[in-house]
């Protein structure tokens, strides 16, 4: 960016507030907030954001701002009677980042700025302890050199525990004042060799290296993964406070510590948190020393007690949120070095949020933003026992989160005939396919060495609820041999695995899991009362029901069986906006589907129909009844035919045996041949959706008389069908006018055998580019859109999901390309522009057309804000997201309104 020569780029910690963390980070804004709130806050000064952006931008500091900080450090020397870097009693200050965002740990710090070969002296003088100011140069040599010089931290860290071997000590604390100053030249001897330069005896070049330094940790590796995994912006800069140093190492009257102002991990009030006497902050964070329970400071020292007690009530009392305290007692004097609200595990966001309704300290419209989708996800899956002991595998994409334990098998039949027999079961495969729904379904998990967050496994297993880990490629699967091995370990069939579909990691052996009662809370099995989880079932009821009030987005649920269709609706579900009737041609009705694709005649083709629709019309029959009085989706067939038939390389080895053998299969042989007739080089974009029903005379025909004879019987017996029939993958207004016209044919004759009046509303999916641009052409011939974001983001990007994520998206994510998989999270630019653009275009031609969205971004959080935003009537979703993107639909509401009222 630009520099600005009016700009100010330094403000005193008396000329900021807590709403300035745009500008001055949130250290920087707290620090101010609290100096204004009269707590004894050290004085200093803060450098912006702006001045970072200048620098990384750049290469160097605004040309303004060594100017504006001597002025500052000239008020601050005022303030406290001492100078920085002067010799009889030195002024010392800290450097330390802060970004707008709280990103613990990643980047820098410098503390004990000023001290040198003359200054130390004078400190021992002032402080009246010479082990005291010389424990503070080691550190700041350390520090220094480490952070700033870049010099290996672990050269350090050696020198120390040399130094207490020598003395036959274990702390650092029992090293005297000579044992320091010997350590001192050893580090100084390190930043010479190591960094090429001695280590600075000026203190205003120490404390300006130090501010660079604190700049250039913005972009550290770590710093930026942390920014890709947080989805914090990377153009948002850290600014730097400079802070007059206070010390917890002057002796047993001292000490450091941190606290919050309510249990973190479980939201419960009471006194969290961690002192050490004697010592500075970085002890604490570094773990060098054991610490002691704040509880415990109130014996040490009680008076700091009580005032720590009394600020912690103002600070949550002011910010209305759980907060996140750093503090130091230097000789009986508590001073607060830092304030922010507090990170905190799910659980305790749900119960601090209804905690602070209760308390009066916010409303309920705050309340339901102070939780997330995410959150509530992590609540209703069941987890691993964080305390038990693991051997690890191996890691894959965390693709549908849950803990799942039992034996390996490695394939679909083992998976169902063990599972019959009482057996819990982890289905292991390279990959999966729709021929492994059953074992999917029969499995408590499923594993695979390829994939990604959108393959198939990951798909249905998110939609039946299953945990899965997908693309754990370091895993070399067998599945002739019904083995796998990783490295030296081999495990069989029957071994037993756990694995962690929250973090992606693979077990040996069986790890305790701990089930959710979030779950069963919302499948009606569990009710608020008295104990701690009935407390979080109370917490995360009321604030769904609020959610359900307020938000204008409906939810739907992808189901293809009535099973799935009734677990929907205990979730919560406002209908199906997603039956997918390709899952009702497998199994045992394969061979029918088989029959159809090798019709060589008319009458071949219509009697492998006939043997279909009473199927289809039962599967019908029982969704119906299962969601009667709400909406429900149909998809007529989508994929390609081939998916119903026997994998290429397989069937062609099976029918080069038999002719080998001469007794080869007559079947086996058209099979072949429909296989090689039907093989395309990219099926997803080939024959399937709209173009299937176009060419294969009679099969949509077929779908669209079972689905109207189904709902003619639900209707007939006084139920209250409400049907959609959706024509997939239509690229031109012309398909689905040819569709429509024979789909309007069957319901007409239809209504006349059974004497009833369907209303069957006839919609397309957007899942095209040429749909969403010509959309309004197309809703002249449909009643409604549902955008199939999962091919409409295939389609833009020009990528295969089953492929693109295990083979190149890590890099991308790497390198900054993508915040977020765009099959996770929808690419608002680009997908979410063509989403904006076809309802507009559709809605100027038929202005009731319902929209909605039915690929897997309507379960996610994100997404769901978009689609408040542009206009959709409702998302859709699997099963066990219903209740996650119910929250974040009454978010998006509430986040509006909001907007609306400011």
């Amino acid at each position: 960016m630009s520099e600005n020569k009016d700009q100010k780029f330094v403000y005193d910690f008396t000329e900021g507030n807590r709403d300035l963390k745009d500008l001055l980070g949130g250290k920087g804004a707290n620090l101010a907030e609290m100096t204004n709130l009269g707590l004894p806050v050290p004085p200093g000064f803060t450098i912006t954001t702006e001045a970072c952006k200048v620098y990384l931008e750049s290469g160097s500091a605004p040309a303004a701002l060594r100017d504006e900080v001597s002025a500052h450090l000239a008020a601050l020397e005022s303030k406290m009677g001492k100078k920085l870097g002067q010799s009889d009693d030195p002024l010392l200050v800290s450097v330390r980042s802060g970004a707008k965002f709280s990103m613990p740990g990643m980047m820098d710090t410098v503390l004990n700025i000023g001290l040198s070969d003359e200054s130390v002296t004078g400190l021992a003088a002032q402080a009246g302890d010479e082990r005291f100011a010389w424990d503070s140069y080691r550190r700041l040599i350390q520090m220094f050199g480490k952070t700033v010089l870049g010099v290996e931290g672990e050269l350090f860290e050696d020198a120390l525990d040399e130094a207490k071997a020598a003395k036959k000590v274990t702390v650092d604390t029992d090293l005297d004042a000579a044992d320091l100053k010997k350590l001192v030249k050893v580090f100084k001897k390190i930043v010479s060799k190591e960094a090429g330069r001695e280590f600075p005896q000026d203190a205003r070049e120490q404390m300006d290296l130090a501010v660079e330094a604190v700049f250039n940790s913005w972009n550290t590796d770590r710093a930026k993964l942390y920014r890709r995994q947080e989805r914090i912006p990377s153009d948002l800069g850290t600014a730097v406070n400079i802070c007059s140093m206070v010390f917890g190492n002057l002796g047993p009257d001292s000490g450091t510590g941190v606290a919050f102002t309510r249990d973190p991990a479980s939201g419960h009030a009471g006194v969290y948190g961690d002192y050490l006497q004697n010592a500075q902050g970085e002890d604490v964070v570094a773990g060098i020393r054991n610490t002691v329970p704040l509880a415990d400071l109130e014996a040490i020292d009680k008076a700091s007690y009580d005032q720590l007690m009394t600020i912690m009530t103002t600070l949550e009392t002011h910010y209305k949120d759980l907060c996140d305290i750093e503090f130091t007692i230097e000789r009986g004097q508590l001073w607060m070095l830092q304030t922010r609200v507090g990170k905190r595990t799910a659980g305790a966001a749900f119960r601090i949020a209804t905690q602070l309704v209760d308390q009066g300290l916010i409303d309920e419209a705050e309340a339901l933003q102070r939780v997330s989708g995410h959150q509530l996800a992590q609540l209703m899956f069941p987890r691993f026992d964080e305390g038990a002991k693991t051997t690890l595998l191996g890691r894959g994409i965390a693709a549908s989160p849950g803990a799942a334990v039992g034996k390996a098998v490695f394939d679909s039949y083992t998976a169902v005939k063990w599972s019959r027999s009482g057996e819990k079961v982890i289905l292991i495969r390279r990959e999966t396919n729709p021929d492994d729904l059953d074992g999917m379904i029969a499995s408590e998990g499923i594993l695979t060495s390829r994939g990604g967050k959108t393959s198939h496994a990951a798909v249905v297993a998110r939609g039946m609820g299953k945990t899965c880990v997908c693309g754990a490629e370091e895993l070399d699967v067998d599945t002739k041999r019904r083995r796998m091995t990783v490295g030296d370990t081999v495990i069989e069939e029957g071994d037993i695995v756990s694995i962690d579909g929250s973090t992606g990691k693979v077990y040996l052996g069986e790890v305790p899991v701990v089930p959710s009662p979030v779950v069963e809370y919302f499948e009606g099995r569990m009710h608020a009362g008295a104990d701690d989880a009935d407390e979080l079932v109370a917490a995360v009821h009321r604030i769904m029901a609020y959610a359900d009030r307020v938000r204008r987005l409906r939810v739907r649920a992808n189901a293809d069986n009535a099973e799935d269709a009734l677990r929907a609706r205990r979730f919560g579900a406002q209908g199906i906006g997603l039956c997918r009737t390709e899952h009702m041609f497998l199994g045992e009705r394969r061979e029918m589907v088989e029959r159809l694709i090798l019709a060589d005649t008319d009458g071949e083709r219509d009697e492998a129909l006939s043997a279909l629709l009473p199927l289809q019309k039962q599967d019908f029959t029982e969704l119906f009844e299962a969601m009667d009085g709400l909406p429900v989706t149909v998809r007529l067939l989508d994929p390609p035919l081939h998916e119903f038939l026997p994998d290429i390389t397989e069937l062609s080895v099976r029918v080069a045996l038999a002719e080998s053998r001469k007794d080869a299969n007559e079947n086996d042989l058209r099979l072949l041949q429909a296989v090689h007739k039907l093989h395309e080089q990219n099926p997803m974009l080939g024959l399937r959706g709209v173009r299937l029903g176009l060419v294969i005379p009679g099969l949509f025909a077929m779908q669209v008389r079972a689905i109207a004879e189904a709902a003619a019987e639900r209707k007939n017996a006084k139920g209250d069908p409400r049907v959609e029939i959706m024509i997939p993958l239509v690229g031109t207004v012309q398909e689905l006018e040819i569709v429509r016209e024979e789909a309007d044919a069957v319901i007409a004759e239809v209504e006349a055998a059974t004497g009833t009046t369907l209303k069957l509303s006839i919609g397309t999916m957007i899942e095209l580019p040429r749909a969403a641009l010509t959309a309004d052409q197309i809703a002249e011939a449909a009643q409604f859109f549902s955008f199939g974001t999962n091919d409409l983001t295939q389609t833009v990007w020009g990528f295969s999901r089953d492929d693109v994520e295990a083979s190149f998206f890590t890099a991308y994510l790497e390198k900054g390309i993508f915040g977020v998989s765009p099959f996770e999270t929808i690419d608002k630019d680009g997908v979410g522009s063509l989403v904006r653009h076809a309802a507009k275009l559709g809605r100027a031609t038929r202005p009731d057309l319902k929209l909605g969205v039915c690929g897997e971004h309507g379960g996610d959080p994100e997404s769901v804000h978009f689609f408040h935003e542009v206009g959709l009537d409702y998302v859709s979703c699997s099963p066990f997201r219903i209740p996650v993107a119910r929250l974040e639909a009454g978010r998006a509401a509430a986040e509006a309104k909001g907007s609306d009222s400011r």
